[in-house]
């Protein structure tokens, strides 16, 4: 395994997110053809590079000596948030047609919105995904 396919850093620290899923072998296969993203762990759990950044997916469980009174499971309402990923496009519009033709659902099509343009899909698990392109929010008159 290539050091920088795995986010282990020598020092400081990477960025990664984890995430709950009912299946870690259809999230897998999700992220990986829908994204683009490459192996670097097959499981236990898994991880995902996609672009820049990596996604750590396991199926849910309860708590643990090191998270006591936490509970992991996939999101139960699709209807409510608290956390999702943030993709930053270089074309939002290529990206809904080539993540949409590879089998994602998206909420709409990308909406202009002045600053920038975006979208939100979802994982299998129904983990929310935002993906936008900046454009106006690069003039700071119009953010």
């Amino acid at each position: 395994m290539e050091s920088m396919r795995f986010p282990a850093p020598a020092e400081g620290f990477v960025l990664t997110h984890f995430i709950t899923v009912a299946d870690v072998t259809r999230a897998r296969d999700w992220y990986t053809t829908v994204l683009g993203g490459e192996v670097v762990l097959d499981s236990d759990p898994c991880i995902v590079k996609v672009a820049n950044g990596w996604i750590t997916m396991a199926t849910g469980g309860g708590p643990t000596p090191d998270k006591p009174d936490v509970t992991l499971r996939p999101p139960a309402d699709p209807r409510t948030v608290t956390a999702f990923l943030n993709l930053r496009v270089a074309d939002v519009h290529a990206c809904y047609e080539q993540w949409t033709a590879k089998g994602a659902h998206f909420l709409t099509p990308p909406l202009d919105r002045g600053a920038e343009i975006r979208c939100y899909m979802r994982d299998p698990d129904g983990h929310l995904i935002e993906v936008g392109q900046a454009t106006g929010v690069l003039d700071r008159d119009t953010a």
